[in-house]
């Protein structure tokens, strides 16, 4: 990426990142409550990340490669953070969809 692109969607996806991986972060140590909360945010954020990712591949900020392999990536924090948030409700009949119980 560009050295004037990196100061402006270049600073906002890695804030992004550190934010999603600081969420997840939290996720892990707090309660069944909170995790369920916490991993709405991640996934939130994930489309954040997705969102900003394309829109730097569609101005042409980061190579078709860099685009394919961070895509992978975000995918699969997508896909196994919805597995841990399915599972959660799986083991938890309890809770309802609003993670009270």
């Amino acid at each position: 990426m560009a050295r004037s692109e990196r100061f402006g969607i270049g600073d906002r996806i890695d804030a992004l990142w550190l934010d999603l991986l600081d969420s997840l972060r939290k996720a892990a140590y707090a309660s069944i409550n909170q995790k369920l909360f916490l991993l709405d945010e991640v996934l939130k954020e994930v489309d954040a990340v997705r969102f900003f990712i394309q829109i730097a591949w569609e101005s042409e900020l980061i190579a078709k490669s860099h685009f394919i392999l961070l895509g992978k990536d975000i995918e699969e924090i997508g896909r196994m953070t919805g597995g841990w948030k399915k599972d959660i409700l799986a083991k938890n009949p309890s809770l309802n969809r609003d993670g009270k119980l």
